[in-house]
């Protein structure tokens, strides 16, 4: 025996409709409500009771993705800060390393180089102490504008912490960076202040942790800061 009945029949053609997100088709102009469907069940079939349980679960499906969206946007936002120095607007360490570490990836894969500067200002311990933290504050603020302003958008720039700074310049093999870290020292020290820079340059490799790299051209700037003192 066959058994019948709204649940159970097939739609017919005539009951179709295109629906909308939701599960229910948009209503027409004035006076056509009565046709729009739900799985295929025109509404003027359907309870008052059912009407309103079928909109009030739209409207909170509705409510539902509006709040997924505002979190995403709350968590991008919030990952954005987390990558960013407390101070100026450049990359914090830990940012900074990750993206170094992508840097060199990149450059093993393609053959592009890639190179490390890392920058230590001299004079900065004097200029806090002897005019307080707002014009250090200041000053690294004015150092990280000089840093941004003279690299291309696809380099990275990072404060690594204290007056310390931190450039991946792409595209950059070992001369050609230690003649721009030459250009980049300059834009720093014009900041003023008694401000004077020690850097050292590291070319990328793929085979070197970037910790490693870091290390390396921390060293290769005090090496300079050693021998400008001495000098």
């Amino acid at each position: 025996m066959k058994i019948t009945g709204a649940r159970n029949e097939p739609i017919r053609p005539e009951r179709r409709r295109v629906l909308a997100p939701g599960g229910v088709a948009p209503s027409g102009p004035a006076g056509a409500v009565d046709q729009v469907t739900f799985l295929g069940i025109p509404r003027a079939e359907m309870t008052p009771a059912v009407q309103a349980a079928i909109e009030a679960l739209i409207g909170e499906l509705d409510q539902l993705k509006r709040e997924v969206s505002q979190l995403r946007a709350r968590l991008s936002e919030a990952e954005g800060l987390a990558d960013r120095d407390t101070l100026t607007p450049l990359l914090n360490r830990r940012a900074f390393v990750r993206e170094l570490s992508r840097a060199r990836t990149f450059a093993g894969r393609y053959g592009f180089p890639a190179s490390l500067v890392y920058f230590d200002l001299d004079g900065f311990k004097a200029l806090n102490d002897g005019q307080g933290h707002a014009a250090g504050d200041a000053a690294l603020m004015a150092v990280a504008d000089r840093l941004v302003a003279n690299v291309r958008e696809s380099d990275l720039v990072g404060r690594m912490g204290g007056d310390e700074f931190a450039v991946v310049l792409v595209q950059a093999d070992q001369a050609t960076a230690e003649a721009k870290a030459a250009t980049l020292a300059q834009a720093i020290e014009s900041v003023g202040q008694g401000l004077k820079v020690s850097y050292g340059v590291r070319e990328l490799d793929p085979d070197t942790d970037p910790e490693a790299i870091i290390a390396d051209a921390d060293a290769r700037m005090f090496a300079a800061k050693r021998v400008r003192k001495a000098g």
